[in-house]
Order: structure tokens, then sequence, then C-alpha cells
């Protein structure tokens, strides 16, 4: 049973409740091979045609909410993302630097399957516990964990009574929405987050309940 009253979303929330509309970004070049390639925060690459036709349904979707605010990942993938959903609500997007992707080292630009060949003791290692063992030269899951929390305790104690969009990227937002599906967090690679999904989450008085997971019913036209 929700923790929060049942609102019209396209309504204002109840006084001192955030309403939050957590997103993906499009799809990108390293999204996109087969087999993907780790894309931390050292790639800093456009969107693809792909992505941009996606961050242009996310828009849509979102273009008859109330939005109070759009805020996006520094890095360039999530701010044209969000730049899509910002130009039918006539809002500047707000970087912030700590909601950038999880950083993955030296297996930037990496394959899952070639980094277990050519690094086994450095994949074993990490994913023995993912939550304090950082990626070579990067982060763990733990680190990223804290700046998102970070993030978005303050983005809410800034939006009582409004609604948000926050761009992010595919493991911060796992890490990030870990603890609300009830899961640990070193299993938080389980939570699927496909390109320009969103995730909706209500936060009132330092509660915060996660209402939709990585909802793409948005994007069935591009299929």
């Amino acid at each position: 049973m929700s923790l929060f009253p049942i609102t019209p979303l396209r309504d204002a929330p109840p006084s001192g409740v955030t309403r939050l509309f957590l997103a993906r970004h499009g799809s990108t070049e390293a999204n996109e091979r087969q087999p993907f390639v780790l894309q931390g925060c050292e790639i800093d690459g456009p969107l693809t045609e792909l992505g941009r036709r996606q961050s242009q349904a996310l828009g849509r979707a979102l273009k008859d909410y109330k939005i109070h605010a759009i805020y996006a990942s520094s890095l360039r993938r999530a701010m044209e993302t969000a730049a899509a959903v910002a130009e039918h609500h006539g809002l500047a997007v707000q970087p912030i630097h700590d909601l950038r992707e999880c950083s993955v080292g030296r297996w930037e630009g990496r394959d899952w399957a070639s980094i277990q060949r050519d690094d086994p003791e450095g994949y074993e290692r990490f994913f023995s516990d993912p939550v304090n063992t950082p990626h070579p030269g990067g982060e763990s899951y733990g680190d990223v964990l804290r700046r998102a929390t970070s993030v978005m305790q303050q983005l809410f104690a800034r939006h009582p009574g409004e609604t948000i969009v926050v761009v992010g990227h595919n493991m911060i937002n796992r890490a990030y929405l870990a603890e609300f599906v009830g899961i640990d967090l070193k299993h938080a690679r389980r939570l699927r987050q496909m390109n320009c999904c969103l995730n909706l989450l209500h936060h009132h008085a330092g509660v915060t309940e996660l209402v939709t997971l990585n909802s793409v019913l948005h994007l069935d036209e591009l299929r």
C-alpha cells in the first residue's frame, strides 16, 4: 500500500511531497555495440540517432506534466537527453557533476568478456565485493551510491510540493534504486535500466517510495 496520497500525476504533488521522474539517458555508440562496452564517466560522447529519437519520445511523454526543474548528469549524453525534455517546458537543464556515471577506470571501453579474459584476477576481486571494491582505477558501487544519495537528498529538500526530472545513467540509477526494491547493493546490476526509461519516486518527510521502475511504454513507437 502506498505511503503517499494518490493524486493525478499531471497535477502538482501534495504539499511537502517531491515527485521525481528519474530517467536514464538515450542510446550511445557504446550502448549499441555488440557486445556493448562499458561507458563510465571517461567516455563523453553524444547520443546516436536512436538515442535522439528515444530522448524525443521521453520529452513527449512528459510534456503535459507540470515540471518545476530538470537536472542531469554533466556528461553529454545525459545533458542531450534532458534537453529534449526541457524544450517542452521552457526550462534550462541544470547539470550536476555528482550525477555522472560510475567511473570504471581502466575497464572503460571494454566489454565484460574481454575484461574477464584479460584481467581475471581484477574481475574476480571486483565481483566478490563490488560495494567496497572499486573498478580498477575507478569507483565501487558504494562510492556511486554515496554521491547519488547526497544529490537526491538535496533535490528532495529543494523541491517540496513540486515535480522534477533527473537524467542519470545505468549504474548510478541502479545503485540508487536497489534499496527501494529490497535488494542488496551488490546485486544492483540485476535491475534493468533501459535507455530513456522512467522511474517514478515520491519523497516526503524523509521517506522515499518507488512507484514505477524502468517504464518504457513511451518508447513503444520506436520498436
